[in-house]
C-alpha cells in the first residue's frame, strides 16, 4: 500500500490567480487535516534575472520573492486559523520545483495562469505541465471565490468501475458533504467485445438507456463504499469536453483522469482533460493512474 504524505503543496506567483490557488489549497488542507506547503519560485536561466557570471539570483529579486511568499503564507493562515503552513522560496522553473515537491505530497495545487504573457492564455504553461506530469492529483484553480454548489463532478469512461479519479472524486464529495455527479459522455455505441464492429445505425434512446444502466452498475460498488455520499449518475450523448465544462458551472470541483479515452499509455493528458483545463468554470483535479510500483 502506497504511503500518502499529509501535505498539500501549492505554488503561487503573487498574482490574483496564484492567491486563488493558495486560498483553495488552504481550505483543502484544512479539510484533510494536512499541512499546507506554499512555494514561490524566482526566475533563473532563460527566465532571468540571474547574474550570468556568478549564476546567483540578485538579492532584490530574492527580496521580492520573500514578500510574495510571506503574503501567501499570511493569507493562508488568516483564511484557516490553526492550519499548519510552511513557506519555501526556490530558484528555478516553477513547474519543475512543484513537480519535485509533489513527490512528497498528497496533492499539488496551482493557479490557472499568472502574470505576463501567460495571463493572456486560457491556461498557463506551469499549470499545464503540473497537471500533465504530477505524480499525485493536481488541481488547477481559476477564481479566488466560487459560489458553493456542494457538488463534485467526475467524468467516467464507459465500463470504468475503478480507478484513482473515481476514488478521489468520492473522497472529495465525502469530505465536503457534497453530492457527487458522475457523468459518462457517449458519442456512439460501444462494441460488445474485442474485435467486434460498432453498429453504423442505432437508436440513440435505446443506446442511452444501455449506457445509463452500465453507469449505474459501475457506480454500485462505490455507493456501497461511500454510503453517505449522494450520487447522481448521468449518461449523456455529446462531446465529453463540452458536457463536462458545462457541468463544471454548477460544481465546486471537476475531476478527470489524466489518460486519453481508451487508456492509451502514450497520452499523459488526454484531449478531454486538456480541453476542460481551458474551459472549466471551477477548479479541475487531474488524477493519473497509479503504477504497480507506487502501490507497493
Amino acid at each position: 500500500m502506497r504511503h500518502i504524505p499529509a501535505v498539500v503543496v501549492v505554488g503561487t506567483d503573487g498574482s490574483d490567480r496564484g492567491m486563488s490557488a493558495v486560498a483553495w489549497a488552504a481550505d483543502e488542507a484544512a479539510l484533510r487535516d494536512h499541512t499546507l506547503h506554499v512555494i514561490h519560485t524566482v526566475p533563473w536561466l532563460y527566465g532571468t534575472p540571474i547574474d550570468p557570471e556568478t549564476g546567483v539570483v540578485p538579492e532584490d529579486v530574492i527580496a521580492r520573492g520573500r514578500d510574495v511568499l510571506e503574503a501567501a503564507v499570511s493569507a493562508a493562515r488568516e483564511r484557516c486559523p490553526g492550519l499548519p503552513v510552511e513557506g519555501e522560496l526556490k530558484a528555478g522553473s516553477p513547474a519543475r520545483v512543484l513537480l519535485e515537491r509533489a513527490r512528497t505530497a498528497s496533492l499539488v495545487v496551482v493557479g490557472a495562469h499568472g502574470t505576463g504573457l501567460a495571463a493572456r492564455l486560457a491556461i498557463g504553461s506551469t499549470a499545464l505541465q503540473v497537471a500533465t506530469h504530477a505524480p499525485v492529483p493536481a488541481v488547477v484553480v481559476r477564481e479566488a471565490e466560487h459560489v458553493p454548489w456542494h457538488e463534485v463532478t467526475v467524468g467516467m469512461d464507459r465500463g470504468e468501475t475503478e480507478g484513482p479519479a473515481i476514488r478521489f472524486a468520492f473522497e472529495e464529495a465525502a469530505m465536503r458533504k457534497a453530492r457527487l455527479h458522475a457523468i459518462h459522455v457517449w458519442s456512439h455505441p460501444g462494441s460488445a467485445g474485442p474485435g467486434d464492429m460498432e453498429p453504423l445505425v442505432y437508436d440513440p434512446a435505446v443506446v442511452g438507456d444501455e449506457q445509463g444502466r452500465a453507469l449505474d452498475e459501475s457506480l454500485a460498488a462505490w455507493r456501497a463504499e461511500f454510503p453517505d455520499v449522494e450520487v447522481c449518475g448521468e449518461a449523456v450523448h455529446g462531446r465529453p469536453a463540452r458536457i463536462l465544462a458545462g457541468a463544471s458551472a454548477r460544481s465546486d470541483l471537476l475531476v478527470v483522469g489524466s489518460r486519453g479515452r481508451g487508456g492509451f499509455p502514450g497520452l499523459l493528458l488526454g484531449s478531454v482533460g486538456h480541453a476542460v483545463l481551458h474551459s472549466a468554470h471551477c477548479p479541475v483535479a487531474v488524477v493519473r493512474p497509479v503504477s504497480r510500483q507506487e502501490e507497493s
